[in-house]
């Protein structure tokens, strides 16, 4: 296929605090935070091919860790110091990026919404091009939630959204439009938002329509009235409380616990082509995951993040909802809950292929793809959780190894479950709980 420059691509498909105890804290990780051995990696003699690579990622918590390996040093000190990590307008944006590659001004991997990769290596967001994409790691669990306008807060929505059934009814009769945004199409955010709504007896499909808003405008856009709410990772969800605009009324975790999120997604025939460098990376970026977790880094972590070429939001509305204080707007705080961002405690950083399997399900369920779809080649071309074993030997980390590629039986906050061995069961639960 001919090589396209930037300029003719994009022209041709249309570019889209902290006052906390660490105590409590350090005593809740200490039992599953893996200790980085220091130096382990020194003198390892696989020199990375090539010291460089650009890797994009868009403003939200689940970013912390590149950023980190990035202002650390953590890529310089595994061989691979030039290393580039630039913000991302959108998640759109960054799909164009990683279609291009480093060589047409675009990026050789990203922090990124999981499901993309499988979405790009298919070809379905990608324009028909099928371009391969590895994961290399999951970035985080936790972290997103749904924010509803204060137009709805005499409701104090919570797990249920039936209570906002009615309203949304005496809305539409009036011929105004529901909107519910979304950070992209066919992802976790998507798919939460899907769950939320019609566990309360609303359709997504017919009831709302769900828009594509990047994570940081959508503040913007609920100050400007021209939606009921929004599904996005933090700190978004804390700005739209400081401002009083909105409230939250879930947080992911809640919908379902230890979810995952983000993944540290390459091209793979960068990887292919620069095995040593990539497992060089990897490795700081792991290493940056055991570091952000560690409650003694935290006010460095907000200090360094909050920083304009980075997040870009003040440490304040970035470091509540890391340290498991959540504030949800509506006089509903919570300390030290279960279900704050994780970067490396509980395995947050494997790359279990049946949480692949489970996109693909509940794409699935969605209509989507066909139900019939051979989903093992597929996931086993994306999903590369075996360099991950390769690195984390080779950094000491044998011991956060899981024993299987399964996490197991995943449960849900509307009584469903999903048994990655028997995945063709979760096909058959009801999508819409008619009340």
């Amino acid at each position: 296929m001919a090589k396209l420059s930037r300029r003719k691509f994009l022209a041709a498909t249309g570019a889209t605090a902290i006052a906390y105890n660490i105590a409590n804290i350090q005593q809740s990780q200490n039992s599953t935070l893996a200790r980085l051995k220091p130096g382990v990696y020194a003198g390892y003699s696989d020199t990375p091919e090539t010291t460089k690579a650009i890797l994009g990622f868009v403003p939200v918590v689940s970013c912390c860790p590149l950023i980190i390996a990035k202002a650390k040093g953590m890529f310089a000190k595994y061989g691979v110091p030039d290393v580039i990590v630039q913000k991302q307008p959108s998640w759109a944006v960054t799909r164009d990026k990683l279609m291009l590659g480093s060589a047409d001004e675009g990026l050789d991997g990203a922090h990124l919404l999981f499901p993309m990769a499988y979405l790009i290596a298919t070809g379905e967001i990608s324009y028909n091009r099928k371009i391969p994409m590895y994961i290399l790691a999951r970035l985080n669990l936790n972290g997103q939630g749904i924010s509803i306008a204060n137009a709805y807060k005499n409701l104090n929505l919570g797990l249920n959204s039936a209570p906002m059934k009615v309203a949304l009814q005496t809305k539409a009769k009036s011929g105004e439009s529901i909107r519910f945004a979304i950070p992209f199409r066919r992802v976790t955010g998507d798919f939460f938002m899907r769950w939320w709504l019609a566990n309360g007896g609303i359709d997504p499909d017919l009831d709302a329509s769900l828009i594509v808003i990047p994570p940081p405008q959508m503040v913007a856009n609920m100050r400007g009235g021209s939606m009921e709410g929004f599904c996005v990772v933090d700190p978004w969800h804390q700005r739209l409380i400081k401002q009083k605009i909105g409230y939250s009324a879930v947080t992911s975790g809640e919908l379902w616990n230890n979810h995952p999120e983000k993944a540290f997604v390459m091209r793979g025939q960068w990887v292919d082509k620069y095995p040593k460098a990539a497992q060089a990376i990897l490795a700081a970026i792991m290493e940056a995951q055991i570091w952000c977790d560690r409650p003694e880094n935290k006010a460095e972590l907000f200090e360094i993040v909050s920083q304009k070429q980075w997040i870009g939001v003040s440490k304040d509305v970035i470091s509540q909802r890391l340290l498991g204080i959540f504030d949800y707007g509506n006089g509903r705080v919570v300390e030290n809950s279960p279900h704050a961002v994780k970067f490396w405690a509980d395995n947050a950083s494997y790359p279990y292929k049946s949480h692949d399997l489970w996109f693909l399900f509940e794409d699935m369920r969605w209509g989507n793809r066909s139900p019939d779809m051979e989903t093992k080649p597929l996931i086993d071309a994306v999903n590369r959780e075996d360099i991950w074993r390769e690195v984390a030997k080779k950094i000491g980390q044998e011991q956060a190894i899981p024993a299987s590629s399964s996490r197991g039986v995943e449960k849900f906050f509307n009584g469903l479950e999903f048994d990655p061995e028997n995945p063709h069961i979760y096909l058959q639960t009801p999508k819409i709980n008619y009340q």
